[in-house]
């Protein structure tokens, strides 16, 4: 027999596996003997209340033993000698979870990645955050992985509906990650372990006849009356020589992410149908972790048996949602410019999450009466706009990495700080007035929602946190359009939009969805 049940525990309790067995024994008025298993199906935290709890749903098991899940990754086979080939543009969540599906279903992935594999790209990391130098094809956001991969790594998603979430946990799990995320409310990976994960991904697709290039650039498609037929690829070998090759499939996978920009320029030079999306921007808003835990849990000390805690604030001013994202408890904020002369900032947390300080991406919608001064761009306003307040970021400091900043309460009177608190920013922060450099709409709104959000969370809004400029890649300000029901673009035959770069996901998890959605999706068009 099986018996679900909820626990309520202390942290302490929580983490005592022979506490927990003998709450359940006395819960279900069991013999010890009887007890065969507890399987832990969900963890979360209720800090609503004084005293933070445990919250467990578990599954005991009574004289039966638990049936064993075969792995996933036994399902997958080594291709035939002449399968179907699909090309996916982009080694990021989306692309990589739909090369392992379409591994599944009998048909070859090619991978064609601008970036490099997650080792390289470290050095490319080190280079903007040490000597504010930025690759264009190897930074935050491009690489093995994607942006996900250096950005935090959360599995958090609202768009569960969408697909088997649980296939892409176990998946992950299989590949190196800890059997936490499986049971976890807000799993979570951290950036200093998903990268072996991400590798060990890359090792199982070319295992089983998958293939994977780096340094490779898409620069054009191969089309024919409307079918989308291959990709023209610029590629770079070892020594930095440069050729161009062109690669034929019978269907391509665009998984580029939201920052891809000259793909979104190369389907309208192709005359490719794009549309504009609704995105957002701000800043992001750091504050010293023991605050955030402070406030959240009630208490004047976390204790060891609490994690990191976090938040998440929404308002409405003047119309617009305000709204926190991208919450990295014991985080670091990171530099995410995706070329030079640009100045772009996101967060990141560790396994651990032991840094001193909290951030969070906090975002206004932005509105076609933003774009009016940009409507000549068309279907690129909202790009011209998002390029334009981040060189202005930019072009405020001195030629290098370093982040115009405010203390919160500064910001919000719109005043010059005469100082700034500490930050985890590596290449740092000088002291700017943030407040004018974004958008007189947005900085109006974020100014009033700090205060909105210390009604809702008490302390908030304080001198000792930091506003930093500017929070500008919150999602795709493109969408290319596809077709519900066969995920295939609305106009060219062949052609699968795909993650979060296309307009249909928001992270590491969601991306995951769509690329297996999507796989699936390619690998009916192919066999009609």
């Amino acid at each position: 027999m099986i018996q679900q049940l909820e626990l309520r525990l202390l942290p302490k309790q929580a983490a005592d596996d022979d506490f927990i067995r003998k709450e359940v024994i006395r819960r279900l008025r069991i013999k010890d003997s009887d007890l065969t298993e507890i399987i832990q199906i969900k963890r979360s935290i209720d800090s609503r209340k004084r005293q933070p709890l445990i919250v467990l749903r578990i599954e005991a098991y009574i004289n039966e033993t638990p049936k064993s899940e075969l792995p996933l990754l036994d399902s997958l086979q080594i291709l035939p000698p002449k399968p179907k080939k699909v090309i996916i543009v982009g080694a990021g969540p989306a692309g990589y979870f739909a090369a392992l599906q379409l591994i599944e279903l009998g048909i070859k992935p090619i991978i064609f990645e601008r970036g490099k594999d997650v080792r390289q790209r470290r050095r490319d990391l080190r280079a903007i955050q040490q000597f504010g130098e930025v690759h264009p094809h190897s930074n935050y956001c491009f690489g093995e992985g994607g942006a996900g991969t250096y950005s935090d790594g959360k599995l958090y998603t609202r768009s569960k509906k969408r697909g088997n979430y649980i296939k892409i946990l176990r998946l992950l799990v299989e590949h190196g990650a800890k059997q936490d995320i499986l049971i976890d409310a807000h799993p979570h990976i951290g950036s200093n372990k998903l990268p072996q994960i991400v590798a060990a991904i890359r090792e199982t697709i070319e295992k089983h006849g998958g293939e994977i290039h780096f340094h490779s650039l898409v620069t054009d498609f191969i089309l024919k009356e409307n079918e989308m037929r291959g990709v023209v690829v610029e590629c770079r070998d070892a020594i930095n020589r440069v050729s161009t090759q062109e690669y034929f499939a019978d269907a391509v996978i665009l998984a580029t992410g939201h920052s891809a920009r000259d793909i979104f320029y190369l389907l309208e030079k192709n005359k490719i149908h794009i549309e504009a999306k609704p995105f957002a921007l701000g800043v992001r808003i750091e504050h010293p972790q023991k605050l955030i835990d402070d406030i959240q849990y009630h208490r004047t000390e976390r204790g060891e048996y609490l994690p990191a805690s976090s938040y998440k604030l929404v308002s409405q001013v003047e119309g617009r949602g305000v709204f926190s994202l991208c919450m990295c408890p014991g985080g670091l904020v990171v530099p995410a410019a995706t070329a030079p002369r640009e100045l772009v900032v996101n967060g990141m947390s560790l396994s651990r999450r032991d840094s001193p300080y909290a951030n969070s991406g906090t975002v206004v919608a932005v509105e076609p009466e933003d774009l009016l001064p940009y409507r000549k761009h068309g279907v690129f306003a909202g790009l011209e706009f998002q390029k334009t307040v981040e060189q202005t970021m930019f072009n405020a400091g001195d030629g290098s990495q370093q982040a115009p900043a405010q203390r919160l309460t500064d910001f919000a009177k719109g005043k010059l700080s005469k100082s700034l608190n500490g930050t985890s920013y590596i290449p740092g922060i000088y002291v700017a007035p943030v407040h004018e450099l974004l958008p007189k709409g947005i900085s109006r709104r974020l100014q009033k929602a700090v205060r909105q959000f210390d009604q809702k969370m008490k302390g908030y809004y304080t001198e000792t946190a930091n506003v930093i400029g500017v929070e500008s890649r919150t999602s795709s300000p493109i969408r290319i359009p596809r077709v519900r029901e066969t995920y295939m673009h609305e106009q060219v035959s062949g052609l699968f939009p795909c993650g979060e770069g296309a307009g249909y996901a928001g992270g590491i998890l969601s991306a995951a969805i769509d690329g297996q959605n999507v796989a699936r999706a390619v690998s009916d068009f192919i066999k009609t």
